[in-house]
């Protein structure tokens, strides 16, 4: 039997395009893996991995978590206490912080602690970036990773978004971006890892990231 993994669907996400990323790598790399979008809390607890997607607003992507009927354990379960191996794409990554502020302070998963706060690039560029930060930018990696195996500074991801994850340890931002200064693209620790890019969007490096985290 090959492994499950889960893409949570809770309301918030690019979960079509991500799952049909994650079939072609799985395809391609010849894996015995069953790629599933589910809202079922006790799938997701017993997937051998766990993808969490999002798009939007902080506060209602958390909003949409808290009320799919014991999503928020079923994660807790899975990826704090029995190390399930856990993949954020933009909003969901961002769920892995403590809080988020934007528009208003909403707690997050709190799995690696810091804050999401809004973009503000410093001068010059702060009159030359548009916020968001919309489209193609170069990784700069900080750390070897399993998941980041094979990408190399200089990669073109793709990016949608006007917050970001500050990590209260440092150690824990995996790779970044310049955007009017430096910031977190790829954040982690232990089981847990998360982009601040869509992989499902930036073509070869987001299929080979993605396979990566398949075998993982």
């Amino acid at each position: 039997m090959g492994s499950t993994v889960a893409i949570v669907d809770y309301g918030s996400g690019n979960l079509r395009s991500a799952q049909k990323a994650f079939e072609r790598a799985v395809r391609e790399q010849g894996l015995g893996c069953d790629i599933v979008v589910t809202s079922d809390p006790d799938l997701v607890a017993r997937a051998d991995r766990i993808v969490l997607p999002g798009v939007g607003a902080f506060a209602d992507c958390k909003a949409g978590l808290d009320s799919c009927d014991g999503m928020s354990a079923a994660l807790d379960d899975a990826v704090v206490k029995r190390a399930v191996p856990f993949l954020g794409i933009c909003v969901g990554m961002q769920l892995m912080a403590s809080f988020g502020h934007e528009h208003e302070t909403c707690p997050g998963l709190d799995w690696i602690a810091g804050d999401i706060v809004a973009l503000a690039p410093t001068p010059p560029a702060q009159t030359a970036l548009k916020i968001p930060h919309m489209g193609w930018n170069t990784l700069c990696l900080r750390a070897d990773h399993p998941v980041l195996a094979g990408l190399e500074n200089g990669t073109h991801v793709y990016f949608v978004h006007s917050y970001h994850y500050v990590p209260i340890n440092s150690d824990h931002v995996l790779a970044q971006v310049d955007y009017g200064g430096p910031l977190s693209a790829v954040v982690g620790r232990d089981n847990m890892i998360g982009t601040q890019f869509h992989p499902e969007k930036s073509q070869v490096a987001g299929l080979r990231l993605f396979s990566n985290f398949l075998q993982w």
